[in-house]
């Protein structure tokens, strides 16, 4: 469906942002479109009149729209690699493709069906608070434009993400495992798995053709195993840095409870990760390295590891803490929406599509408590 966009009473001139940011993707159209004023409000809508800032509207649509993104790139995993039941909508699976995820973790499946169902359950909750405060919900599905996966398994209906040509930056596995660099405060981090950041690759196979040989759909499953922590890791800093800056009440509970959930599926998958056997891809020659070996391995970068490493914060003059890391606020949407373009999530959409999700990210790091 399609609806036409309306402008709330919170609403700001949108043209204002996107003159002020940067672009993620090209600059000019607003998107017309995202904003659904024609979705049916739940009943409790005219029980709770809008009482919630510009800022926190802005906030919870960028947090609306990230959930949607996100709901359609685990859709695509749990119909190739996941369980299909009428929790989630799925494909039928994809055998060779499961069974090279299993390599990881023997509940593989299970978790990436979980993980599927929580996504829909943000999107659908945001959603709907945001109808109930009388304020326009998110509407993406104007730009279900990329393809499919041929592989036998996958539904061939449009989708919003692309899962067959991503790079992906692995860095959050040595970042947090680092006890002396946290981002906020400048630190980098070398890459567990180098190859994966400097290429295009799948996490899903594209046909059927990627089903052998043997370590080209382990090199995919491996891919999608490590993507899976680096996706959820995004999470666990978004809602805290936006917490930072909303002023209702109620909508710091929505994003202090909804977050620890996105940190639980990262540590999950950091866990699983850990166990991608270390091949190399004959089709692509990306290699996946043993990770216990140098120049990882020791002590500090041991596979087994899911708890974040005690590490600097606020100022290098206090003791180290284990923590959330980055979790600094100023422009953290913006930097979500490039973190997600960066990894070619986004390949093959359309400019009024880069610019909607750059107009939402600016919209919602103008945000300010209070205002």
């Amino acid at each position: 469906m399609e609806h036409n966009v309306r402008q709330t009473k919170h609403s700001t001139s949108r043209r204002s942002f996107l003159r002020k940011g940067f672009a993620v993707g090209g600059a000019g159209a607003i998107g017309a479109g995202l904003l659904a004023n024609g979705l049916p409000l739940p009943a409790f809508a005219e029980e709770r009149r809008a009482s919630l800032t510009r800022g926190d509207v802005a906030i919870l649509r960028f947090l609306a729209a990230a959930e949607i993104l996100e709901s359609d790139l685990w859709q695509q995993y749990n119909e190739l690699g996941g369980i299909q039941d009428s929790e989630v909508p799925g494909g039928s699976g994809s055998k060779p493709y499961i069974k090279a995820l299993l390599v990881l973790d023997g509940d593989m499946s299970q978790y990436i069906h979980d993980n599927t169902e929580d996504e829909f359950s943000h999107m659908a909750f945001i959603n709907a608070y945001l109808a109930s405060q009388s304020a326009d919900p998110v509407n993406l599905d104007k730009f279900r434009t990329l393809p499919s996966s041929k592989a036998r398994g996958a539904q061939n209906i449009g989708r919003l993400t692309n899962l067959m040509q991503l790079s992906v930056d692995t860095s959050y596995w040595t970042r947090y495992r680092s006890r002396t660099q946290n981002p906020d405060l400048g630190g980098t981090f070398a890459q567990a798995i180098p190859g994966l950041s400097k290429g295009q690759f799948p996490a899903i196979p594209r046909n059927d053709g990627d089903l052998a040989p043997a370590n080209h759909i382990q090199a995919i499953a491996n891919t999608a195993g490590f993507h899976f922590g680096y996706i959820e890791q995004g999470g666990s800093s978004l809602y805290p840095s936006l917490a930072q800056r909303v002023t209702s009440v109620e909508v710091l509970r929505i994003l202090v409870s909804i977050g620890p959930t996105e940190t639980m599926h990262f540590q999950t998958w950091q866990d699983k990760a850990g166990n991608a056997p270390p091949i190399t891809d004959p089709t692509t020659g990306l290699s996946f390295p043993d990770l216990n070996k140098p120049p990882f391995g020791g002590e500090d970068f041991q596979t087994n590891l899911i708890m974040p490493e005690p590490t600097v914060f606020l100022d290098r003059k206090f003791p180290v803490v284990s923590i959330i890391r980055p979790t600094e606020t100023m422009g953290a949407a913006q930097g979500a929406a490039k973190f997600l373009t960066d990894m070619g999530l986004f390949r093959g959409q359309s400019q009024a599509f880069f610019a909607t999700l750059n107009d939402l990210a600016m919209q919602a790091d103008a945000a300010q408590r209070g205002g």
